[in-house]
């Protein structure tokens, strides 16, 4: 049995130094598109968590006073499917024309008012035009612009996935890469008979050669192939399940209004609100640097003239010596006492203007 095993691997040693070379490219290629597809995927899951917390952060900052309850749901209703539309629109930019493009328009005539959804289809890059009037239903929204402001962080995250799953999309791996790979894994199991067929002699007329051929030529074209799906990410991510996941978080998110849990909101109190009508806390505001407002208005700026500065006649550069001010008094020789520094002052600037060392 030894040496039945012995004869094989050295009628293979010539093929395991050969394979080791192909084993190395093809990992590599097999990681290089594992790692594309795990960064869209990554893309997508950043795109589920951003939506439903910019949502989140849209239904709770939102300012309801003076605004009745029929505004406040058609407003958040219009951030959520502006939300939507985005991510919509990302996928089909990312899919091919012939699959997405008739549901694409259809999803968005339902969904959408005519005229937004006839600007995002007309749009020669409709997620930039998405996104933008998602920004525009963000900035349209009654709260203090700081609050808008995270909101808006939110779309900045979104272009950043939306820029690298279109790098993603338009840098495959190189074409002559694949190829080269493919070329070497055929001619390889081509003579891979050759290579077994001292190893196989045991049978009749060495017929075993043919299903371990096969055997190996299937599992190593598997791996080869795994590769190449692994390439192109967005045809294997269900996109559109994640679409129509969000639509339904999204809207339902701003479904929910303050206090409908059984638990009645507080009114804020002085101490935690920074922009408020109260004069005394907006003086204090005003202290560190944040503006005043009353009845939510930014109140003027008010410029506060400085005092004038007395001027002294007797102090000029031009007064005698006898006009200026009395030299510091002497200090007893007998007492160990050192001037101090604004003695030293005035007797250097007596000394520099000629009015002696005292």
């Amino acid at each position: 049995m030894d040496r039945k095993l012995s004869q094989i691997f050295a009628s293979l040693s010539h093929y395991v130094v050969t394979f080791l070379f192909f084993y190395r490219t093809t990992v590599f290629r097999t990681n290089t598109s594992y790692q594309r597809w795990d960064e869209a995927r990554k893309n997508w899951g950043l795109n589920i968590n951003r939506t439903r917390d910019l949502t989140r952060m849209a239904n709770t900052y939102y300012d309801g006073t003076g605004i009745s309850p029929e505004e406040r749901a058609d407003d958040l209703n219009h951030v959520a499917l502006c939300t939507w539309a985005f991510v919509r629109s990302m996928k089909r930019h990312l899919s091919p024309e012939r699959e997405d493009e008739a549901d694409f328009k259809t999803e968005l005539f339902e969904k959408l008012p005519p005229e937004q959804a006839k600007m995002i289809i007309n749009a020669a890059h409709r997620p930039n035009r998405a996104l933008q009037d998602l920004s525009y239903a963000i900035d349209d929204l009654p709260m203090h612009f700081l609050l808008k402001n995270e909101i808006q962080k939110s779309l900045t995250q979104f272009e950043d996935n939306l820029g690298s799953s279109e790098r993603l999309l338009t840098s495959p791996v190189p074409l002559f890469y694949s190829r080269h790979l493919a070329r070497f894994l055929a001619v390889w199991l081509l003579l891979l008979p050759l290579g077994m067929f001292d190893s196989f002699k045991g049978s009749w007329n060495h017929i075993l050669i043919v299903p371990a051929t096969i055997v190996i030529s299937v599992m190593l074209f598997g791996i080869e192939e795994i590769g190449t799906q692994l390439e192109e990410p967005f045809t294997l991510l269900p996109m559109q399940a994640f679409c129509d996941k969000i639509y339904n978080w999204c809207m339902e998110i701003t479904s929910w209004s303050p206090g409908d849990n059984g638990r009645p909101m507080k009114e804020p109190r002085a101490q935690d609100q920074f922009f408020t009508a109260d004069p005394q806390i907006n003086g204090a505001a005003a202290m560190n640097g944040a503006p005043s407002y009353q009845n939510n208005e930014p109140a003027p700026y008010q410029f506060n003239e400085p005092a004038p500065i007395a001027y002294d006649p007797s102090e000029a550069m031009g007064a005698a010596p006898e006009e200026a001010a009395p030299a510091p008094a002497a200090v007893d020789s007998n007492e160990n006492v050192e001037p101090s520094q604004t003695d030293l002052n005035k007797m250097w600037a007596n000394a520099s203007m000629g009015r002696g060392g005292q």
